[in-house]
């Protein structure tokens, strides 16, 4: 069968660990299908925006790309299970709670024509700020970024101000001063050199997002069965290695923006324990929101 050329757009950098997982994932499917699949990465938002990806592989415009589907948590709640704050603190909690929430997901991604390959998750989530931080005061006012309902959410809840801002971007919103603040990875905030505005990391371990290796319906149903189960081979070994390389690049990250000069800490008693209850009540709100389907998955998880 003649070589299909596939094009899957990510939004971030070329040395980002999902781009790089997504590389050799890219590697394993050619070597697999014998060459059948050939496939392109398009990194750091150059063939289709973040948040035009999922829209381009539903529509067929790309065959399949790398998103944070949490972005589109107000398409359905079940995208936003993974950035629900203080519900997970480690990787093998990550682990089970995309377990949980798997089953569901792929069914509503398959009423859209989308194939659930992979999923890799971020590290933790923390706070970045220019100025010291003790308690939820601190943040009031503060231009924060956000990239999903969670982001926007908690930094309302704190009294932030929250801008939409894609992670391709934030550089530049940082250096024109549109943003102040950054509740993400260390991992983004190393791409983003965050210590040429910003002195502070707190390691609140507000959650662990996820990115999602989709593929387009149609494209994956006109597969050769060797194709289709080098696809399925391939994403089970890249969705273990990218464990690994999250890992991996948490921990180089964190001392990364140490050695820039970034001040690197825990937060303070008082600031942990108000984010926690902030998170008690955007837990409840998911919940609320998801219904049944968010009860089974919470129950499912907390098992």
């Amino acid at each position: 069968m003649a070589a299909q050329k596939w094009d899957m757009p990510t939004a971030y950098p070329a040395t980002n660990f999902h781009t790089l997982n997504a590389q050799n994932f890219a590697k394993c499917v050619s070597d697999g299908s014998a060459g059948e699949i050939e496939i392109a990465i398009h990194p750091n938002g150059s063939l289709f925006k973040g948040n035009d990806i999922k829209r381009a592989v539903q529509t067929g415009q790309a065959q399949m790309g790398e998103r944070l589907l949490s972005a589109h948590e107000n398409e359905n709640p079940i995208f936003g299970t993974d950035s629900i704050p203080f519900l997970v603190n480690s990787y093998a909690d990550s682990v089970k709670l995309y377990a949980a929430a798997r089953p569901e997901l792929e069914k509503v991604l398959d009423k859209q024509g989308i194939v659930l390959l992979y999923s890799v998750p971020w590290p933790a989530q923390g706070l970045f700020f220019k100025k010291e931080v003790e308690s939820i005061a601190d943040m009031k006012g503060v231009r924060v970024r956000s990239y999903n309902k969670s982001t926007a959410r908690i930094s309302e809840l704190s009294g932030m101000e929250p801008i939409s801002i894609e992670a391709a971007e934030i550089s530049q919103a940082m250096s024109a001063g549109v943003i102040q603040s950054l509740i993400t990875s260390a991992v983004t905030g190393q791409d983003s050199k965050v210590w040429e505005q910003l002195d502070h990391f707190y390691q609140v371990n507000a959650w662990m997002p996820r990115n999602y290796v989709i593929a387009n319906k149609g494209a994956v149903d006109g597969l050769s069965d060797k194709a289709k189960a080098a696809l399925k081979d391939c994403s089970a070994k890249a969705e273990a290695n990218g464990l690994e390389l999250s890992q991996a690049a948490n921990d180089s990250a964190l001392a990364n923006l140490a050695k820039n000069g970034m001040i690197v800490s825990k937060p303070s008693d008082e600031l942990a324990k108000q984010l926690r209850e902030i998170g008690e009540t955007m837990t409840n709100e998911w919940v609320e929101k998801a219904g049944d389907m968010g009860k089974a998955v919470i129950g499912a998880f907390r098992k």
